[in-house]
């Protein structure tokens, strides 16, 4: 039946947005540091543009230190240049073949910088899921329009995928408060 294939695959494309929006939010700073922060620095490895975590492990070494263990002696350099040159603020120090990030305090002006990108990153997301609610109703639509369903099954369908689109809304919603909270504990 048409109607379910257009709610799976809506549902299927709001998970992915929840997905993406998690990704995004695992790179935002918080006081505590992720070795997910630096995986989407990218360093120049052999002419190609490659992500830090598949040139090097990225550790957890205390509670205010990452560890980046570089896999070949020659690139230590060129990863410590990534980090310093990234929008992270970040003062790496090479160590050998491995490097130390320590991770500077967070200033409440910079925490409430970082509540509103998360804010920012939740509201794109929402948008996602509500464009994605619009092409699901666009294409019940079209499906009235060759009758090939009802206008009852129409606003059936239309009222399941809004139930979905406050689902995932909400979900949304929980993710930036945690997000938020996470940021502003000092």
């Amino acid at each position: 039946m048409p109607i379910n294939e257009i709610i799976n695959s809506s549902e299927t494309r709001m998970k992915k947005s929840i997905e993406n929006l998690q990704g995004n939010l695992m790179k935002i700073r918080t006081g505590r540091p992720s070795p997910a922060l630096l995986e989407h620095i990218e360093v120049e490895y052999y002419g190609t543009m490659t992500p830090l975590n598949q040139v090097a492990n990225i550790t957890l070494l205390d509670s205010r230190t990452l560890g980046v263990q570089v896999w070949e002696k020659q690139m230590v350099q060129l990863v410590d240049k990534a980090i310093r040159e990234s929008d992270l603020g970040l003062n790496p120090q090479a160590m050998g073949e491995s490097i130390r990030v320590p991770m500077p305090a967070l200033t409440e002006e910079r925490r409430r910088d970082l509540t509103r990108l998360v804010r920012q990153e939740g509201e794109d997301a929402k948008v996602a899921v509500r464009n994605l609610r619009r092409d699901a109703n666009d294409g019940f639509k079209r499906l009235v329009k060759d009758k090939e369903i009802s206008e009852d099954d129409e606003r059936r369908a239309q009222d399941s995928i809004q139930k979905l689109t406050d689902q995932f809304v909400q979900k949304i919603d929980q993710l930036i408060a945690e997000k938020e909270t996470d940021i502003m504990t000092v």
